[in-house]
């Protein structure tokens, strides 16, 4: 995440809502939530749950050299290729 108060950290993508161009991560970015409890004699609990955020706050991780980076493409044959901007590596 590039941004807020989870600048820094790093996790799977969960979900991805390209309408309002919001991802959910997860582990970042946590609300709590109160549950009240469902049957007589169980306790209510206070459970995290990860809210989206904005697309533009996350940045993709290259796998070989495993920094936060840009992606671009190039032609391989008649294939597209991504590759990452800072090792140059295959993605």
């Amino acid at each position: 995440m590039l941004k807020g108060k989870d600048r820094g950290k790093r996790g799977k993508v969960v979900h991805v809502d390209p309408r309002v161009r919001k991802l959910t991560v997860e582990g970042l970015n946590l609300l709590k939530r109160h549950m009240r409890p469902r049957r007589q004699g169980e306790k209510g609990e206070t459970v995290s749950v990860p809210r989206p955020i904005p697309s533009a706050n996350a940045m993709l991780i290259c796998p070989h050299c495993g920094k936060a980076t840009r992606v671009g493409a190039r032609t391989e044959g008649e294939h597209k290729a991504r590759y990452c901007k800072k090792c140059n590596a295959a993605l």
